[in-house]
């Protein structure tokens, strides 16, 4: 509990001096003003988290956290045995994934976290082992962890950022792998925002048809079995989260304390920035919100959340895809802002000034 308590008394608002040079800076460039658009935006968000007005993302990772939720299999509401998270997490290890190939393309080093994977998998030699149990509990009959464990799932989450950062480390994405996960997320959003399950709860992987409404009735009886308080992030984790899902959330809290940006996946990343934020509010400066997810209930994040997508592209699949191609638009609007040169330095007429 202390290095949870610690980092997050440790995260403080942007640095306003480095996003005022930033925005004149982008005043400045060969351009017409917010020609750039949402670019401009967000290359201001990165110098204030950075504390340098002309921010390098030179060093990126992305973290993918693992583990399991029984309540989708003794519910059965499972889109595919519970043994693809490990043969997942064997793929994320030999760089087959899809999150693999995006980190890649992206310039980032994918590090695969094993939270709680229940079923045994090979090389386990390249993934950070800071596994608590094999899997969540059943949360449609009680609590998904102790709250320890949840504690516990969070400084996971802030201890692989620390580790990290011994290397260099200048922006992060979250993502996840667990087959099942979208039934505890959806319990969350519908927790935080207000909405029913019905309204929140999507295919996941791949479910329709009945199973879908008895999806949606499993997230109704976690909520009522459960009743966690909203304003406790560390009993809601506890009750109808995941370790993963935890995790994520400790992973954002790690890096805000750090000035690092945190480009959140999906789906479920979003469930545990909801997490975050009820930790710090602050964490929420930190956090760029990479595409809007096609799962059922997402659109529902951004209001809550007050933040607005990077991408829309149909996405559903989690790892931290979608935080890879996220991560290639922060480093865009970085490099625009350094290298695109001001009217002064390419002796320019600035029209503005006309």
């Amino acid at each position: 509990m202390e290095l949870l308590e610690k980092t997050i008394i440790a995260i403080t608002a942007l640095d306003s001096t480095s996003m005022d040079q930033a925005q004149k800076r982008q005043n400045q460039l060969t351009k017409p003003l917010g020609s750039l658009g949402r670019l401009e935006d967000l290359s201001v968000q990165l110098a204030g988290i950075r504390r340098e007005f002309l921010p390098e993302l030179k060093k990126r990772a992305i973290f993918t956290f693992a583990a399991d939720h029984h309540v989708v299999f003794e519910e059965g509401i499972a889109s595919a045995p519970m043994e693809i998270t490990a043969q997942q997490v064997s793929n994320f290890s030999n760089g087959g994934g899809a999150v693999n190939a995006l980190a890649k393309h992206c310039g980032a080093k994918v590090i695969v976290v094993d939270m709680g994977v229940a079923t045994p998998y090979d090389r386990k030699d390249s993934v950070k082992n800071k596994f608590i149990a094999p899997g969540a509990s059943n949360i449609a009959k009680g609590p998904a962890m102790s709250r320890e464990q949840a504690v516990r799932s969070l400084e996971a989450g802030i201890e692989v950022v620390l580790e990290e950062l011994n290397s260099g480390l200048h922006i992060i994405g979250v993502g996840e792998m667990g087959i099942g996960n979208t039934t505890p997320s959806s319990a969350i959003y519908s927790l935080y925002t207000g909405l029913s399950p019905q309204e929140i709860t999507g295919p996941g992987a791949g479910i329709d048809g009945e199973l879908l409404k008895k999806k949606v009735l499993v997230v109704e009886k976690a909520l009522e079995v459960n009743k966690p308080d909203k304003n406790d992030a560390i009993d809601v984790l506890s009750k109808i989260g995941g370790f993963e899902i935890g995790a994520m959330a400790g992973a954002m809290l790690g890096a805000a304390a750090n000035n690092i940006p945190v480009v959140v996946d999906g789906f479920i990343s979003t469930a545990a920035a909801y997490l975050a934020r009820n930790l710090n509010p602050l964490v929420d400066n930190y956090l760029i919100l990479s595409h809007h997810s096609a799962e059922t209930g997402y659109g529902h994040a951004t209001g809550y959340l007050g933040k607005k997508p990077l991408l829309d592209l149909g996405f559903r699949l989690g790892e931290g895809t979608g935080a890879a191609l996220g991560i290639s638009l922060a480093v865009a609007a970085s490099v625009a802002l350094r290298e695109i040169a001001t009217f002064d330095e390419a002796k320019v007429t600035d029209i503005k000034k006309l």
